[in-house]
């Protein structure tokens, strides 16, 4: 059955934006491509906010991706140029990735705050709002 991987990563600044494109453009390379992925979309948000939302043959083809490559030199970057990020993981039937909105629903109901060294009123609580026009 597949794992999905959610995302939800919020940047302090503006003064980020290069950076943090860089990183994006290719850590989504790299997750395309990966042995057992099974689909990657991105959505930017409003307010600096960036979402994603992965599925993978199974949970070590994910953590495979996650700890190599761009993905792995992008992981610190996160902790200081995001002052929000959150993630949730599951298993589903279906390879399927879930709709934006039950994206938002899976961080809401199950994600962890991940850690940032900034973070927002909001980190802990994971309070942020639904993806916009989802």
């Amino acid at each position: 059955m597949p794992y999905i991987s959610l995302t939800r990563l919020r940047l302090r600044s503006a003064w980020y934006l290069p950076k943090f494109f860089w990183h994006a453009i290719r850590s989504n390379a790299q997750a395309r491509k990966a042995p057992g992925s099974l689909g990657v979309e991105l959505f930017n948000d409003a307010k600096l906010a960036f979402w994603t939302k992965s599925a993978w043959e199974d949970e070590a083809s994910m953590r495979a991706y996650m700890l190599a490559g761009a993905h792995r030199k992008a992981m610190p970057t996160l902790m200081d140029m995001c002052d929000e990020a959150c993630t949730a993981h599951y298993v589903q039937d279906g390879t399927a990735l879930p709709t934006w909105a039950e994206a938002y629903k899976w961080l809401q109901e199950s994600g962890r705050a991940s850690k940032v060294r900034n973070p927002s009123p909001d980190h802990e609580a994971r309070r942020f709002p639904p993806p916009r026009g989802q």
